[in-house]
């Protein structure tokens, strides 16, 4: 297979296997001066650093770990200027019993109740900090779990959790040296113990499984990631949680059986044939009581077809992560497999293929026609992905669900109104948006909710086809949901996620792995768990 495989790619390359790293999570209810380790981390916020009326740390929890030694905490605090703001830190090195290093880390002015963002910041800062250290173990507590009641200090943990699962992984697939992270364990301090605690830290592992596969696959390579080895990635997800995942690959004919006209318009210019990707999970056991789909875009590369992307800004070579929405759809569909939500069943479906040119492609003019029979004059062969969208809607609605999210790095239009960090929510639901939306909160992850203006419908009409792919320059996220509503059954709840900007980390060279906590909350909100 891998030799094969060697031949097929251009270029040659092949992603180096590395197992995945693993963290093991405890918690315990010690007192913090009795723990001996490499690194004890310690979140303050601003208010934990007011002083008292000899100037020194009023805290509790600082004031203890201060005189255990020799106040050096205090000493590096004023020296550093630390005040507890988000992002910064201090680090006192220590000899003797004990931990090895003290950090503070800043939480800013967290607030309770409204921190999953500020607690997977701190995660994320012990990461780094365990890695420039090179510490195996860490524990990590906060200056004043003030207002924390339980279940906020489990959310608390959690969001701890992902910061150092997520911070201290590193895609190293692609490159002919790396290094292995150092840190083997984590023990949380303060935040309760007991069964609920490690069953939250584990389900917090298993979405962060699912978040790293989603973003190893938008950071492959389109000469390595085609859409016939995106669809192997969804058989491998199914086998592996074969208790309760199901694979169904089609190919080119079947989906010219099922007259998937504008997904195979896309594909037909490509050397790489389509796979159109359908994974199906089914509780382990009980009865069924929600159908939910995830859709997702899977252009594993585009071109812009005739239509090319040229020009300054126009991110060809960033092309490999238009297949963003498949990566989040997949990476939920492998946590779910491990999760395994009671009552629900739910299906994972992406149309893979790439957006080239050829003599064999699709032109501008074009008119294709769609698995429900609508017809497309195509005046931009770069708005592709609905168009495969559009199939894969249809598909979805014909399995009998009740609710569909499709996820979509679909307009360069939603990244400059809401730019590089949220993503666009459009439904004429209100019900399904404040679910997702709150299944947003509680993964830490930025929503907004943009109208669907049916007067806006104008600017998609055809003079020859029942409509045209794009409407010109205004309100282009807009248009494109509108697009994508013509291929939804009305009675079928949905709802569409535009996250063209959040898809990708700019400043880090990354993917993100966006969206795939938040579909992972959202199936398990309607669940019977």
């Amino acid at each position: 297979m891998a030799h094969a495989l060697a031949k097929a790619t251009l270029g040659l390359t092949l992603p180096a296997h590395i197992d995945p790293h693993k963290i093991s999570f405890a918690a315990k209810e010690i007192n913090l001066v009795e723990w001996k380790g490499d690194m004890l981390a310690v979140g303050v916020t601003e208010k934990d650093m007011v002083k008292d009326e000899n100037s020194k740390f009023q805290n509790s929890i600082l004031k203890k770990l201060d005189s255990q030694h020799g106040g050096l905490l205090f000493k590096v605090s004023k020296e550093e200027d630390f005040t507890g703001k988000a992002g910064q830190s201090a680090v006192v090195r220590l000899s003797g019993v004990g931990p090895k290093r003290v950090s503070l880390f800043g939480l800013g002015k967290c607030t309770t109740g409204s921190s999953t963002s500020a607690y997977r910041s701190l995660g994320e800062s012990v990461a780094s900090a365990a890695k420039a250290y090179q510490a195996n173990n860490a524990a990590i507590t906060l200056a004043s779990f003030e207002g924390l009641t339980s279940e906020l200090k489990l959310t608390a943990a959690s969001a701890l959790a992902t910061g150092i699962l997520l911070g201290t992984y590193e895609d190293n697939r692609f490159k002919s040296e790396s290094k292995k992270p150092t840190l083997k364990s984590v023990e949380f301090l303060g935040f309760g113990a007991g069964p609920e605690l490690e069953k939250k830290l584990k389900y917090t592992e298993d979405v962060c499984t699912g978040v790293i596969l989603g973003k190893e696959l938008v950071n492959s390579p389109a000469n390595v990631l085609t859409p016939g080895v995106l669809a192997q990635e969804a058989e491998k997800i199914a086998s592996t949680y074969s208790d309760v995942l199901t694979a169904k690959i089609l190919d080119t004919e079947q989906c010219k059986e099922l007259k998937m006209g504008s997904y195979l318009g896309v594909a037909a210019a490509s050397a790489n044939p389509p796979k159109f990707i359908h994974l199906c999970y089914k509780p382990p056991s009980g009865s069924v009581k929600k159908k939910l789909a995830l859709v997702g875009k899977g252009l594993t590369f585009d071109s812009g077809g005739y239509n090319i992307k040229t020009g300054p800004g126009c991110s060809i070579e960033l092309m490999k992560f238009d297949m963003g929405g498949s990566a989040a759809v997949l990476g939920a569909a492998k946590a779910l497999g491990q999760i395994k939500p009671a009552g629900v069943e739910v299906h994972f479906i992406v149309a893979a293929c790439e957006n080239m040119i050829s003599g064999t492609g699709m032109r501008p003019g074009d008119i294709v026609t769609a698995s429900n029979g609508k017809t497309i004059e195509v005046n931009n062969t770069d708005a592709e992905g609905r168009l495969t969208l559009a199939d894969a809607l249809v598909y979805a609605c014909n399995l009998g669900v009740d609710k569909i999210v499709d996820l979509a790095t679909l307009t360069g239009a939603c990244v400059v109104a809401l730019g590089p960090s949220i993503a666009g929510v459009f439904t004429p639901s209100d019900e399904l948006a404040k679910e997702v939306v709150a299944a947003s909160e509680v993964a830490g992850e930025k929503l907004w909710r943009m109208p669907m203006e049916d007067s806006y419908w104008e600017a998609m009409k055809s003079g020859v086809a029942d409509m045209v792919n794009t409407g010109g320059r205004q309100g282009g996220s807009i248009l494109a949901a509108l697009f994508l509503k013509q291929f939804v059954d009305e009675k079928v709840q949905w709802l569409h996620i535009d996250m063209a900007g959040p898809v990708w980390n700019d400043k880090k060279k990354t993917a993100t792995g966006f969206a795939i906590s938040t579909l992972v909350e959202w199936v398990v909100s309607n669940s019977s768990s």
